[in-house]
């Protein structure tokens, strides 16, 4: 079968390739030294628009418009800005199998790509109640978020089921956008999921509490404590009712499932050193093989922050960790040294008009401050975590840019606190002063 050579290849066509691809071009990499292998049809683009604008019945996001690099202000890199920079972008092409020793990558067909450095930008991939042999998972609108392809089916389930019933299950990121989505094209919302309270791994039950209101409000109903079990059909095999475990039974036309993502790492078993569900690198994603870097969802790197590893799913770290291992590359071609890598977790999302940001470490105790009704026309809250006497983490609902740049200050910083009263009282008050 065909061979191609090339000097650099990143296997993967997500957000993190894209941003090593900008890099690899800000960097001087000469034509034909390039190549992305995507799986995906379509250059890499924007993921979260995915579970946002790309949703909205009206003015709704489309490619071109949210390829990469958009997402952090910077150039939109549409399918011929690869070509004009002499990078070859391989679509609609799965690699089936990665042999690092010979520094080798195979396809479907049987094509083989030689490669003399590796960027692995694999991602994640979600979970599907299908792998948890969850009765009548596979009926048809039973639907997932990851790519662009499952996006597109949403939409057509949305406008096939037009004002329809919707059953989100899952109380996460996925789980509370989509429901804001659903229910701003009129369907009627349910959101179902285990924990007691939305967003476990990130709010505390005081910053969870305002959500749920506010989505109760909004017409979302919400089902905690319980876990969908199984699901009926109609005659044409789609999904027509939930089954909980409460024995509960749900009316929906369409199912959104979000209950977490794996890293796909499974090319590469065996082959190189994991830890914590990821490929472990250093401080420049670098990993236990020499010239193999793994960035993104799957990469487990050291956080200089804290002292310790972590493998973090977040599309700002996406970006930054495709940026730091291009850099490293090149430093190490040129005999150089750069920084390393010294990141500052951060999360964001949107849904409905809110709009909320966190820094840090979600560790220790934690202090809720401002306006966090539900029923407030114009809610404005947020929260410090404290531990060891100083503040570890913060987050913002509702900030202005100025005071979402001070809360990070305050994460990056980790100023000593007083006390928790004090920190309630003067809320972001205590940003601006640092």
């Amino acid at each position: 079968m065909a061979e191609k050579s090339f000097k650099y290849v990143i296997v993967g066509g997500g957000v993190s390739a894209g941003y090593a691809a900008r890099e690899f071009a800000k960097q001087g990499v000469q034509p034909g030294e390039l190549a992305v292998i995507s799986k995906e049809a379509v250059a890499p683009y924007e993921r979260p628009a995915l579970s946002k604008a790309y949703l909205f019945p009206e003015g709704a996001a489309r490619l071109p418009g949210f390829h990469v690099c958009v997402g952090s202000g910077g150039e939109r890199l549409l399918p011929e800005w690869y070509k004009e920079k002499g990078i070859e972008l391989i679509l609609n092409t799965e690699i089936v199998k990665a042999d690092l020793a010979s520094k080798s990558l195979t396809n479907a067909a049987g094509e083989t790509f030689k490669y003399k450095i590796l960027i692995i930008a694999t991602g994640s991939t979600v979970l599907k109640l299908t792998d948890f042999k969850v009765e009548g998972a596979d009926a048809k609108n039973i639907l997932y978020l990851r790519e662009i392809d499952d996006a597109d089916q949403l939409v057509e389930a949305i406008k096939a089921k037009k004002n329809g019933k919707a059953v989100v299950v899952g109380g996460g990121y996925i789980g509370l956008e989509l429901s804001a989505v659903l229910k701003i094209n009129n369907f009627g919302v349910k959101m179902v999921y285990p924990e007691p309270w939305c967003m476990p791994r990130l709010f505390t039950a005081d910053i969870a509490a305002f959500y749920e209101g506010y989505y109760e409000k909004k017409g979302v109903n919400i089902i905690k404590g319980t876990v969908a079990s199984g699901f009926t059909k109609n005659d044409n095999g789609e999904v027509k009712e939930v089954k909980l475990k409460d024995g509960r039974v749900l009316e929906a036309d369409i199912v959104v499932v979000g209950v977490g993502a794996r890293p796909l790492t499974n090319l590469f078993k065996g082959q190189v050193e994991e830890d914590k569900g990821g490929i472990k690198t250093d401080a420049f994603f670098k990993t236990s093989v020499p010239d193999v870097y793994a960035v993104g969802d799957v990469a487990t790197f050291p956080m200089k922050m804290y002292g310790d590893i972590r493998r973090v799913e977040h599309v700002d770290h996406s970006r930054k960790s495709a940026e730091q291992a291009v850099k490293a590359i090149f430093a190490n071609e040129q005999g150089k040294d750069i920084e390393a890598y010294d990141y500052l977790p951060y999360f964001y999302s949107r849904s409905f008009d809110l709009s909320w940001q966190f820094y840090g470490d979600n560790v220790g105790d934690a202090v809720i401050f401002g306006d966090h009704d539900p029923a407030s026309a114009k809610a404005k809250f947020g929260s410090y975590w404290i531990k060891d006497g100083k503040v570890v983490g913060a987050f913002l609902e509702g900030g202005a840019p100025e005071e979402n740049q001070a809360i990070a200050k305050v994460a990056k910083a980790q100023p000593p606190a007083s006390s928790l009263e004090v920190l309630a009282k003067e809320g972001l008050e205590f940003a601006s002063k640092i």
